[in-house]
């Protein structure tokens, strides 16, 4: 048995019907969009079996983009969540037949309620397209399963009726990266959008030295400070160098090295400093790359040292 076969023909028969389908939008989207849009209230999925876990998942793309919306059972609506639709809401039921049956059971209290309904099956002229304002048509011509039975072409299409959906509103509000990192402060987006250098600067017990400060004494600063460099600041705490591991290193190779020497004398001076705390934490990753260093110094417009990020505190703090 080829089983790269089965994969394939099960992804083609898919994409057909996911082509076939945008070939044949017939429904008004627009006036769905703008249904939601214009919406006081949130934007109720609901639905039984397959249909029901594919709206769970439409709800949570609806929700982290914009539109508040939640999932609720129609078994439980019926048991005393039915409180939980407001009259301002709005309600996407989901059934690929059109006639499940907890399903066509919470309908006539929806038109009693005066809710917007918008339908997702198969056949306009099912039970729950009849009770809907909006009927969206999810049909398939083949599910991708050998019985031609499991939802498989036809969940893949709702999942992806779902996420036009959610897409068509992104683009109606302007969503833009700034309001999805809003959603999603904890990813990868919202660190890289939201995290600043002040969040992670190091302001205490910095590596600090003098620029009379001894070569043996500095390094033994380097080494309680555990951050492979030291700071070199004047008497009015403005940075005039910093001693890498890397100065350190080249220095040994001189014939003339001397533990003795003043730690200016082998550090890299004027170093380059940036006084901008609120620069995006991801910027200043970007800075540590391009300039191939480990630590950024900041500090403010006179040069005093304000604090030290090391690369170390982006890669922890997920920064990418």
């Amino acid at each position: 048995m080829n089983y790269k076969e089965i994969v394939k023909e099960v992804l083609l028969t898919e994409a057909k019907e996911l082509e076939r389908a945008s070939y044949s939008i017939s429904f008004d989207i627009e006036n769905i969009v703008n249904l939601i849009i214009k919406s006081k209230g949130k934007l109720i999925v609901t639905g039984v079996g397959k249909s029901g876990l594919v709206g769970a998942k439409i709800a949570a793309t609806l929700a982290s983009t914009g539109t508040s919306s939640f999932f609720l059972h129609p078994t439980e609506a019926m048991h005393g969540d039915l409180g939980m639709i407001g009259k301002d809401d709005v309600v996407l039921a989901i059934s690929y037949s059109g006639e499940s049956e907890e399903l066509i059971q919470i309908l006539p209290h929806l038109k009693r309620l005066n809710v917007p309904l918008i339908a997702m099956a198969k056949d306009s002229n099912s039970t729950l397209a009849k009770y809907s304002d909006y009927f969206m048509n999810i049909f398939v011509q083949k599910e991708a399963c050998p019985l031609d039975t499991a939802p498989t072409s036809s969940t893949t299409l709702t999942m992806a009726m779902g996420d036009a959906l959610a897409v068509c509103l992104m683009k109606k509000r302007n969503f833009k990266k700034e309001d999805f990192a809003s959603f999603h402060p904890g990813g990868s987006l919202g660190k890289k959008l939201f995290i600043k250098v002040q969040d992670l600067l190091r302001k205490d017990n910095l590596p600090i030295v003098s620029r009379e400060t001894k070569l043996k004494d500095a390094i033994i600063t380097m080494s309680e400070g555990r951050l492979g460099s030291v700071i070199i600041i004047d008497e009015e705490s403005r940075v005039v160098g910093i001693l890498s591991d890397g100065d350190l290193r080249r220095a040994l190779m001189k014939e003339n090295f001397s533990l003795d020497c003043n730690v200016e004398e082998i550090a890299t001076l004027n170093p380059r400093t940036f006084d901008d705390e609120n620069l995006l934490a991801s910027d200043a990753l970007q800075i540590i790359e391009n300039y191939k260093i480990q630590v950024l110094i900041i500090t403010n417009k006179e040069k005093k040292l304000v604090g030290i990020l090391h690369i170390h505190d982006l890669i922890e703090a997920g920064i990418k």
